[in-house]
Protein backbone atom coordinates (compact mmCIF):
# COMPACT_ATOMS: atom_id res chain seq x y z
CA UNK A 1 0.00 0.00 0.00
CA UNK A 2 1.53 3.34 -0.97
CA UNK A 3 1.57 6.50 1.13
CA UNK A 4 -1.48 7.99 -0.64
CA UNK A 5 -3.70 5.08 0.37
CA UNK A 6 -2.86 5.10 4.07
CA UNK A 7 -5.39 6.60 6.47
CA UNK A 8 -4.33 9.55 8.59
CA UNK A 9 -5.04 9.07 12.28
CA UNK A 10 -4.40 11.18 15.36
CA UNK A 11 -2.49 10.40 18.54
CA UNK A 12 -5.80 9.31 20.13
CA UNK A 13 -8.76 7.69 18.43
CA UNK A 14 -12.06 6.10 19.42
CA UNK A 15 -12.48 2.41 18.63
CA UNK A 16 -14.72 -0.59 19.23
CA UNK A 17 -13.29 -3.99 20.14
CA UNK A 18 -16.31 -6.27 19.69
CA UNK A 19 -14.62 -9.57 20.57
CA UNK A 20 -13.66 -8.08 23.94
CA UNK A 21 -17.06 -6.47 24.52
CA UNK A 22 -15.61 -2.94 24.47
CA UNK A 23 -17.30 -0.02 22.71
CA UNK A 24 -16.27 3.60 22.17
CA UNK A 25 -12.88 3.17 23.81
CA UNK A 26 -10.25 5.88 23.59
CA UNK A 27 -7.08 4.25 22.27
CA UNK A 28 -3.61 5.75 22.30
CA UNK A 29 -1.64 5.50 19.09
CA UNK A 30 1.86 4.65 20.30
CA UNK A 31 4.51 4.62 17.60
CA UNK A 32 7.11 3.82 20.26
CA UNK A 33 5.47 0.51 21.13
CA UNK A 34 6.00 -2.51 18.87
CA UNK A 35 2.90 -4.49 19.87
CA UNK A 36 -0.59 -3.36 20.75
CA UNK A 37 -1.75 -3.93 24.32
CA UNK A 38 -4.95 -3.85 26.29
CA UNK A 39 -5.77 -3.49 29.98
CA UNK A 40 -7.09 -6.57 31.77
CA UNK A 41 -8.28 -7.05 35.34
CA UNK A 42 -7.26 -10.73 35.42
CA UNK A 43 -5.81 -13.47 33.23
CA UNK A 44 -5.77 -17.17 34.12
CA UNK A 45 -4.91 -20.34 32.25
CA UNK A 46 -7.65 -22.91 32.86
CA UNK A 47 -6.95 -26.15 31.01
CA UNK A 48 -6.52 -25.28 27.34
CA UNK A 49 -8.29 -21.93 27.73
CA UNK A 50 -7.20 -18.46 28.71
CA UNK A 51 -9.80 -16.78 30.94
CA UNK A 52 -9.70 -12.99 30.74
CA UNK A 53 -11.64 -10.27 32.53
CA UNK A 54 -11.24 -6.96 30.73
CA UNK A 55 -13.06 -4.09 32.36
CA UNK A 56 -14.22 -3.90 35.96
CA UNK A 57 -15.22 -6.50 38.53
CA UNK A 58 -18.71 -6.87 37.02
CA UNK A 59 -17.37 -7.53 33.51
CA UNK A 60 -17.85 -11.02 32.15
CA UNK A 61 -14.97 -13.47 32.03
CA UNK A 62 -14.16 -14.32 28.41
CA UNK A 63 -12.52 -17.58 27.38
CA UNK A 64 -10.01 -17.82 24.53
CA UNK A 65 -9.01 -21.14 22.98
CA UNK A 66 -6.34 -19.55 20.78
CA UNK A 67 -3.73 -17.59 22.71
CA UNK A 68 0.03 -17.35 23.00
CA UNK A 69 2.75 -15.81 25.12
CA UNK A 70 5.07 -13.05 23.96
CA UNK A 71 8.14 -11.45 25.43
CA UNK A 72 7.68 -7.68 25.65
CA UNK A 73 10.39 -5.16 26.47
CA UNK A 74 9.18 -2.06 28.30
CA UNK A 75 10.49 1.46 27.74
CA UNK A 76 12.81 1.05 30.75
CA UNK A 77 14.39 -2.07 29.22
CA UNK A 78 12.76 -4.70 31.46
CA UNK A 79 11.51 -7.81 29.68
CA UNK A 80 8.13 -9.25 30.62
CA UNK A 81 6.28 -12.31 29.34
CA UNK A 82 2.65 -11.59 28.51
CA UNK A 83 -0.33 -13.46 27.19
CA UNK A 84 -1.61 -12.34 23.78
CA UNK A 85 -4.90 -12.89 21.97
CA UNK A 86 -6.06 -12.00 18.49
CA UNK A 87 -8.97 -9.61 18.29
CA UNK A 88 -10.71 -7.21 15.98
CA UNK A 89 -10.70 -3.46 16.26
CA UNK A 90 -13.05 -1.10 14.45
CA UNK A 91 -11.51 2.28 13.62
CA UNK A 92 -13.29 4.81 11.44
CA UNK A 93 -15.72 2.21 10.14
CA UNK A 94 -12.96 -0.19 9.08
CA UNK A 95 -12.42 -3.55 10.81
CA UNK A 96 -8.89 -4.83 11.42
CA UNK A 97 -7.52 -7.98 13.02
CA UNK A 98 -4.45 -7.85 15.26
CA UNK A 99 -2.83 -9.35 18.35
CA UNK A 100 -3.11 -7.60 21.70
CA UNK A 101 -0.86 -8.36 24.64
CA UNK A 102 -2.75 -8.50 27.93
CA UNK A 103 -1.46 -6.46 30.86
CA UNK A 104 -2.61 -4.41 33.82
CA UNK A 105 -2.75 -0.78 32.70
CA UNK A 106 -4.84 0.42 35.65
CA UNK A 107 -2.35 3.18 36.48
CA UNK A 108 -2.08 4.32 32.86
CA UNK A 109 -4.17 7.04 31.26
CA UNK A 110 -5.25 4.90 28.30
CA UNK A 111 -6.32 1.27 28.63
CA UNK A 112 -5.49 0.39 25.01
CA UNK A 113 -2.32 1.07 23.01
CA UNK A 114 -1.95 0.56 19.28
CA UNK A 115 1.64 -0.29 18.40
CA UNK A 116 3.74 -0.18 15.25
CA UNK A 117 3.02 -3.75 14.21
CA UNK A 118 -0.65 -2.79 13.82
CA UNK A 119 -0.04 0.72 12.44
CA UNK A 120 2.59 -0.20 9.85
CA UNK A 121 1.46 -0.02 6.20
CA UNK A 122 -2.05 1.08 7.25
CA UNK A 123 -1.82 4.53 8.83
CA UNK A 124 0.07 7.79 8.97
CA UNK A 125 0.01 9.31 12.46
CA UNK A 126 -0.53 13.05 12.81
CA UNK A 127 0.41 13.69 16.45
CA UNK A 128 -1.09 17.18 16.38
CA UNK A 129 -4.60 15.72 16.00
CA UNK A 130 -7.03 13.54 17.96
CA UNK A 131 -10.12 11.59 16.84
CA UNK A 132 -9.44 12.12 13.14
CA UNK A 133 -11.37 8.99 12.14
CA UNK A 134 -14.36 9.92 14.30
CA UNK A 135 -14.73 13.19 12.43
CA UNK A 136 -15.12 11.44 9.04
Amino acid sequence: MDEKRKLIIGRKEVADLPLFGLKSQTVKVDTGAYTSSIHVMSVNVVGDFLEVQFDGEDAPILRFKNWLTKKVRSSNGATDERFAVKGTIILGGHTYSTFFTLTCRARMRYPILLGRKFLNKRFIVDTSKVNVLSEK
